[in-house]
């Protein structure tokens, strides 16, 4: 019996987790009605003490892993000219694909509003630090007067722009730094390996999480989250089904359709194990197979890992509506271009861990100047959401790696259409 248990994988202990945490919640909801017994001893201590707990501990660990990833991504680019001609065109690629995700998905959220249900009252002081956000605040923002103070506090677009500088600068001083390139080579591994330990406890944390979520709302408010999952949804499935395959046609002329059939098993592979980092060797592998040379897939499918996460730019972006339907907020024409490049800086930051996701965006929230209160409900639920984030990341960054393969004349399309070649 415990070793079947002990084969049972972690995402598949999330799973039973948020299942059982959720009807335990609803039990203790619906059928108990001592008071002590279920708010004094489970909701208020038992359940709290795990979820927050959980939470604690990977907030302990997100700005560090932020740093330190966004400085690897970009100090790991061996050749400081790719970066100037294929990496930048990559580069732009990649953001122009998250900038489409995060503008479709704020539109088909503002029409489904996810989080109208909830109706929890939103307070003068959230309203007014809400609406009184410019654009000039959030640029200057980015640039931070004390990067420590920065790191110290989490404020994420500072840390960000700091952490670029630093990967670019090491980039360019490779042969004179390579003591500190080292060091962030090994933080970077060693808080992937904390992430690791600590996402261990993860289906305690969900389990209690989930328990004391549905223990304190009524179905009422259960109906917010099947839209907010099925506009996730919605959203992914008009990237996959529309808006990339307009892409692929656009800058390579060719059938999408067949990208996708030589592209599938690595796309069921991100879905399967909602990871966008695992399935990379075969997403390289594939696009080799399909007339990719290798030396661009190589480069640009890491560096779309880390830069190109058109998925979680969807979860960003319709977590954000969620939060802000649910307390009431409407935002301006100029807090709305706010949030884009909030969204946007966060998207390409957020390191491609499980659950990372969740925690930054919490820092988006903050930024912005939303409550962070129905976070406990969105991770207890974004195990499901990430298998669709990492199935839109992955096709994303094939997309686009071919696309660029295409411009730079290192797409074989005789390989890709299947074409034999004739004999010499």
């Amino acid at each position: 019996m415990f070793n079947y248990l002990r084969k049972i994988s972690l995402g598949n202990w999330i799973i039973i987790a948020m299942v059982l945490g959720t009807l335990t919640g609803l039990f203790l909801n619906f059928y108990v009605d001592d008071p002590f017994i279920e708010n004094f001893i489970l909701m208020d201590n038992v359940f709290y003490l795990g979820g927050d707990l959980f939470i604690r501990l990977m907030k302990m660990l997100i700005v560090p892993l932020v740093f330190c990833s966004i400085v690897m991504s970009i100090a790991s680019i061996s050749d400081i000219r790719k970066l100037g001609t294929i990496g930048l065109r990559s580069i732009l690629f990649f953001i122009l694909i998250n900038i489409l995700s995060i503008v479709l998905a704020l539109i088909i959220g503002t029409i489904i509003k996810p989080g109208v249900g909830l109706n929890i009252p939103a307070s003068d002081t959230l309203s007014n630090s809400t609406s009184s956000m410019a654009l000039t605040d959030t640029i200057l923002n980015i640039f931070p007067e004390n990067p420590v103070h920065a790191l110290t506090n989490g404020e994420m677009l500072p840390i960000i722009l700091f952490g670029v500088l630093i990967g670019y600068i090491l980039v360019k001083l490779r042969g004179e730094t390579s003591t500190v390139y080292n060091l962030f080579d090994e933080l970077n591994h060693l808080m992937m390996k904390l992430i690791n330990i600590v996402m261990k406890i993860a289906p305690i944390g969900i389990f209690c999480m989930m328990a004391r979520t549905f223990g304190t709302i009524g179905f009422e408010s259960i109906l917010p989250l099947t839209k907010f999952i099925g506009c996730i949804v919605l959203v992914i499935a008009i990237q996959i089904f529309v808006v990339y395959p307009i892409i692929f046609v656009i800058f390579t002329r060719s059938n999408p359709l067949k990208f996708y059939r030589k592209f599938a098993s690595a796309m069921f592979f991100a879905f399967s194990s909602a990871s966008s980092s695992a399935p990379i060797p075969l997403s390289i592998e594939k696009l080799d197979e399909m007339g990719v040379f290798h030396e661009i897939s190589l480069f640009t499918i890491p560096l779309g890992n880390s830069l190109n996460k058109s998925g979680s730019a969807v979860f960003f972006s319709i977590g954000f509506l969620f939060v802000a339907q649910a307390y009431g907020i409407d935002f301006g024409t100029t807090a709305i271009l706010t949030v884009i490049i909030t969204i946007l800086m966060a998207t390409i930051s957020s390191p491609a861990v499980p659950m990372a996701s969740v925690f930054t965006l919490s820092m988006i929230l903050s930024i912005i100047g939303l409550p962070i209160a129905l976070i406990d409900l969105i991770t207890g639920i974004y195990n499901v959401i990430g298998m669709f984030n990492a199935l839109s990341n992955i096709t994303s960054n094939g997309i686009c790696t071919s696309v660029v393969a295409y411009q730079y004349n290192s797409f074989d399309m005789d390989t890709f259409n299947e074409k034999k070649k004739p004999d010499n």
